[in-house]
Order: C-alpha cells, then sequence, then structure tokens
C-alpha cells in the first residue's frame, strides 16, 4: 500500500514558487554582503594611502587618485528635500523668548562643544535648568577647581550664586548674596558685576514684610538699589529700568509704614509724632500712593494745635488763680502762625497732586478757613495726571494674593518718576516740639535775641543790658504773665540795690495785691524802694524769711541742685515701738469633739508596758481606701454604692 506524504503547500506547483523566492532572498542578501566589503576595503585603501608621503611611493599616485574617486562618487550628499512654507514648523513666541533668555544667561551655549570644560559647565547649567541645584553647583565647583584658567570661570561663580538664588530659603539666599558680593569683588568692571549688584537686592526683596512687621530688610534692600543706581550708571537700561522700579515699591512699602505711625499718633492727639512721621514720609517718598492723605494729615495737625491756643482764654486785668491764660496779642500771632502752616499744606494738595483722590477734602478745609483756592498750573496738572495714570489699579486676583499671602501691598506703586537715592534729615519728634516752644517765645517776647551758645557770653550781655537799664526809669508794671527774660541773673542781682522779694504761695491761697499770677503757684514781686515785709515760708520752702534774693539760689547762679529744683523736706523720724514678746499659743482643739487633746498619752493603770505593747488598736473601716489586700472595684461593681 503506497503511503500519501502530507505537505505543507496546497499544491506541488506552490511549493516550487516559494522555493524559488526563498533561493532569490538568499542571492540577493550574498550580493548585498560583497558590496559592503568592496566599499570597506576602498575605504581603507584611501585612508592608507593618505597616511603614505608623497616622496615615498611615487607609483602609488595614480592607485590613490583612482580610489579616492571611486571613494567620492560612491558617497554622494543627499540634499535635504525642500519643505512647503505651509508644511513648515513655526516657532511660538513663548519658544523664541525662552530661547533669548538661554542665550542671554547662558552666552556660550553651542560653542566648543568639544572642550572639557565646556562639556562640565553645559552639564552643570542643565542639572541647575532642570531644578537640581545641589549637583549643579558640584559640577561647577569642579570646574573652577580643575580648570582654574578656564574662560567659563566667570561664568560659572555667576552661576553658583544663580543656583543659590533659584533654590530660594533664608540659608541659600544668605549663601547666595555671598557669593553675588565675592562675584562683584572679583569681578568689578565687567557687565554682570551690575546684574550681581541687583539680585542682591532682589535676596532683601523677596524677604520683606508687611509694613507693620519688621523693616530690616525693607531697609536693606533699599541701600542695595540705591548702590546700584549710583555705581552702575552706564549699566543696561533695561537694567536700569529693573533696579528703579523695584526701589520705587520699596520705597512705598517705607512710606506706607510711616505714615500709619502718623496716623497712630494722630489718633492719639500726639500732635508734634503725627507731624514728625508725616514730614518725613513727605520729604523722603515723594512718589507715595498716599501723598495727599499725608499733607492733610500734616495740615490738621497744626489745625489742632491752633484750636488748643483757641481754647485758652484772654488774660484781663484780674486773671483767675489756677487758670491759663494767653495776651490777645500773643493768641492772635500763635493762631495766625498754626494757621498759615495749615493752609501751607493744603495748598499743596490741590497744586502738585490735583489728580489724587483726596483733593476735595483740602479745598474744602482751606474754603473752611475762609482762604482762597489755588489753580495749578498746566504743567503741574500734566505732572499729576501721569503721575497717578501709571500706578495700577486693585483687580480680584491681586486682592486674594494679598489676602492669602503674607507679601507687602506694592500694587498702586507709581511706574514713572525718579525715586530719592539719597535721605534727606529726619524729621523728629522733640525737634517740632522745640519749634512749637520757640512759637511761643517768639509770640510772648518778639524782640528777643536768639539764646547764646556758652554761659559767659549771656552774664556779660546780661550784666551789659542791666547797667543800661541802671541809667533810665525802670517801665511800668505790666498786666500781662511774666516771662523767663524777667528772672534776673546773678550780675544783675550784685547791680541792682533796690530789694527784690519772690514769695512761694499754693495755687488756690490768692496772690497778693501788688504784682500778677502766672497760675502756676508762683507770685513775682516788682521792685519797690522800700523793703517788703517778710512772709512765713511754708514748710519745705527755699525762701527765708530775710528775704533772700533769688540770685542766691542755685537755679540762678548754676551750681548743680541736689534735689532737682524741689523743696527740701524736713524728715520727721520717730523711735519704732519696742518688739513685744509674742504670745503663747493656744493649745490645739479637736475639732470633732470641741475638747482640747491631751499632753501625751499615758498607759492606763494596773498595766505593765509588755501587756501595753499587746492592745490591739481599734479596728477601722478601711473599704474606702485602695490598697494591695482592698482593691478598687471593676466592672459594674463601680456603679454599686454598696
Amino acid at each position: 500500500m503506497r503511503m500519501k506524504i502530507r505537505s505543507f503547500f496546497p499544491s506541488n506547483r506552490t511549493g516550487f514558487l516559494a522555493g524559488l523566492a526563498v533561493a532569490a532572498l538568499l542571492s540577493g542578501t550574498t550580493a548585498l554582503y560583497a558590496q559592503d566589503a568592496t566599499q570597506s576595503q576602498a575605504a581603507t585603501a584611501t585612508q592608507t594611502s593618505g597616511e603614505q608621503t608623497p616622496a615615498a611611493d611615487q607609483s602609488a599616485a595614480p592607485a590613490q587618485a583612482s580610489a579616492t574617486l571611486s571613494t567620492n562618487t560612491s558617497r554622494k550628499k543627499h540634499k535635504k528635500p525642500k519643505v512647503d512654507k505651509a508644511d513648515r514648523v513655526q516657532e511660538t513666541k513663548d519658544t523664541k523668548a525662552e530661547l533669548k533668555k538661554e542665550a542671554k544667561y547662558n552666552p556660550l551655549v553651542g560653542k566648543d562643544q568639544q572642550l572639557p570644560d565646556k562639556q562640565l559647565y553645559d552639564k552643570a547649567m542643565k542639572q541647575i535648568n532642570s531644578g537640581h541645584y545641589d549637583i549643579g553647583r558640584l559640577d561647577l565647583q569642579t570646574l573652577l577647581d580643575t580648570y582654574p584658567d578656564s574662560q567659563y570661570m566667570m561664568r560659572a561663580k555667576l552661576a553658583v550664586a544663580d543656583a543659590w538664588y533659584k533654590e530660594g530659603g533664608s540659608a541659600a539666599l544668605t549663601e547666595a548674596e555671598q557669593e553675588y558680593k565675592d562675584f562683584i569683588t572679583f569681578f568689578p568692571n565687567v557687565p554682570e558685576a551690575a546684574e550681581a549688584q541687583l539680585r542682591v537686592g532682589d535676596i532683601y526683596f523677596k524677604q520683606m514684610d508687611v509694613p507693620d512687621r519688621d523693616y530690616s530688610k525693607g531697609v536693606h534692600a533699599e541701600e542695595e538699589y540705591r548702590t546700584m543706581l549710583k555705581q552702575y550708571p552706564d549699566a543696561p537700561p533695561k537694567l536700569i529700568a529693573e533696579a528703579q522700579q523695584k526701589l520705587r515699591e520699596v520705597q512705598e512699602v517705607m512710606a506706607e509704614r510711616e505714615a500709619e505711625l502718623g496716623s497712630f499718633y494722630a489718633t492719639h492727639a500726639n500732635w508734634a509724632a503725627a507731624i514728625a512721621r508725616y514730614q518725613t514720609v513727605a520729604d523722603t517718598y515723594p512718589l507715595y500712593s498716599h501723598m495727599d492723605d499725608v499733607l492733610i494729615g500734616i495740615g490738621d495737625a497744626y489745625e489742632a494745635e491752633a484750636n488748643i491756643v483757641r481754647g485758652q482764654p484772654v488774660c484781663t486785668s484780674k486773671p483767675t488763680p489756677g487758670v491759663r491764660c494767653l495776651p490777645e496779642g500773643v493768641k492772635s500771632k500763635l493762631l495766625q502762625e498754626y494757621d498759615g502752616k495749615a493752609a501751607a499744606d493744603y495748598d499743596k494738595v490741590v497744586l502738585y497732586h490735583s489728580a489724587a483722590p483726596h483733593v476735595e477734602d483740602a479745598k474744602e478745609r482751606l474754603t473752611g478757613m475762609g482762604l482762597p483756592i489755588p489753580t495749578p498750573t498746566p504743567e503741574e496738572v500734566a505732572s499729576s495726571e501721569a503721575l497717578e495714570s501709571s500706578r495700577a489699579q486693585y483687580n480680584l486676583q491681586k486682592r486674594i494674593q494679598l489676602f492669602f499671602m503674607h507679601m507687602p501691598d506694592t500694587v498702586t506703586t507709581a511706574q514713572v518718576g525718579t525715586p530719592t537715592l539719597d535721605d534727606p534729615p529726619p524729621t523728629l519728634a522733640p525737634s517740632v516740639v522745640r519749634s512749637l516752644v520757640a512759637d511761643y517765645k517768639e509770640a510772648y517776647n518778639p524782640a528777643a535775641t536768639p539764646a547764646p551758645a556758652s554761659g559767659a557770653p549771656a552774664a556779660s550781655t546780661a550784666a551789659s543790658s542791666d547797667a543800661g537799664a541802671a541809667a533810665t526809669p525802670a517801665p511800668p508794671a505790666s498786666d500781662a504773665p511774666p516771662t523767663l527774660s524777667d528772672v534776673p541773673t546773678e550780675g544783675a542781682a550784685a547791680a541792682d540795690s533796690s530789694t527784690k522779694t519772690v514769695t512761694v504761695e499754693e495755687p488756690g491761697n490768692g496772690g497778693g495785691d501788688s504784682g500778677a499770677t502766672t497760675g502756676m503757684g508762683v507770685e513775682v514781686l516788682t521792685p519797690t524802694s522800700s523793703p517788703a515785709p517778710a512772709r512765713e515760708p511754708h514748710a519745705g520752702s527755699t525762701i527765708t524769711p530775710n528775704g533772700t534774693p533769688a540770685s542766691s539760689l542755685p537755679a540762678a547762679t548754676g551750681a548743680p541742685d541736689p534735689n532737682y529744683g524741689l523743696a527740701t523736706p524736713n524728715p520727721k523720724v520717730s523711735p519704732l515701738p519696742p518688739v513685744e514678746k509674742p504670745a503663747p499659743a493656744p493649745d490645739q482643739i479637736n475639732d470633732a469633739e470641741g475638747k482640747a487633746e491631751p499632753a501625751a498619752q499615758t498607759a492606763p493603770e494596773g498595766l505593765s508596758a509588755k501587756k501595753l505593747r499587746k492592745l490591739k488598736a481599734p479596728k477601722q473601716d478601711k473599704s474606702d481606701e485602695s490598697s494591695s489586700k482592698n482593691k478598687p472595684k471593676k466592672g459594674l461593681d463601680k456603679f454599686n454604692p454598696f
């Protein structure tokens, strides 16, 4: 029986065709291998012939040329196919901006790729841009240590500082500041030094707090930005504009702090301190966004001082003891002085801040004072409008950002104007107080000369004036209150032979029949030809009954007063009572029975000491106590009271 052979192909013809196809594939593969071997041999021959010198083998020149020509003809450069303009990939604006930014911070990108220091620099920059700051700094430090003469050393040192700055955090920013300052020290004349100084100011700017908190970072940021603008005036205009804007924002925060302090003092009626704070803002930060409120605050403070003067009564021929009063001429002069200062500040708001939101408030105050409203010039109006229109406005995003993030408010900072690079002398509250006191003195005595600087010229001047006054008759006594110039000096007391009596009385005792009362408990009597009757001084007075002149007192002679002008008290020392022996302590009482306990326990009669030791103590109920025997209750037994 013939056995049938099973085949993969359905027919013999199909199998034959498949065999032919396999044979063709094998033959094509063999031809390709042979072609590759021929090309490799030709390339090897070309390289070998190139290494030989012309003088070594002149006969090999034709073969070398033929081999070279055959190789060049086999490797033709294929041109790139042209792409239609519509199918080309166009770079977006963001991509171009990023490439431009990368070229700015890394101008050596794509150059000298084969140099080892350049490869190390590119590797470090790639790590820094990816956020691996520590690895990037290690590569840069390796570059600085391995290649000290590399052309990338300056860029590497600046990149180390940039890596610390981008990392952020207080510790990293401190390191960045030190690196930037080292860079400025080593490379002071390169264009990147201005950028490094700007970054130092940015370090403090990022750490600034709100105005009512620590302002030391703001002070440092202001100093660094001013240093950059002073030391690098030829820096690129873009860096100059950025530094000026950052400085305006810092000064906005500092002005806000001073203005808030002035407002606080104004609410507490401390007008001298309020004027000092507001005046500092007006002199130091002229681009402040609320400058109109500051000037109005200064005017209101001077108006408050004027209202205090208005509230004081005018002195009459019979002044009321204990009530302060002002002469009519003094009062009118002080009112004119304070109202004039207030009106000057209101005028500044109308003239130089005509586009400010609170200019109408200043106009209303001028109208209430009965003064004309000034008209600003077109240049002043244009300057004010340009300043106010440059300020940004609040929107929902900025308000949410300020609400959730602890950062200073710089939204309304001006975008134009030159910030101040040097601080003027600050206005302090003591200087304002001295100015107010000087106004009072000038109002009382307009012809008074300023006080000399030393004491010797003052004594000679007073002696010469008193000597001239001795030749002329004394002026009649005035009803006006005495001033400090009425107190005689030591030289004047020696030249005057008349008797002057100064008595000290209590404020409510009523003054004498001659002289005027100051309302302060002191009565000054005018000199008379006959001695005044002596009065009994009150206890603790430094005036003796025999009429000691005032020139002998420490306040007039200039001698140090150990009591600082206070009256010397008369101590009344009485001996202390003798120390008494304490009474004996009472016996202890038994609170339960109310009976006194016996002094000691004695043994009952008829019991020896041995039997007494065998007696047992009475039993006590210790069910409520916790011990090793009576353990606390557990479970439901806790709730069982029985």
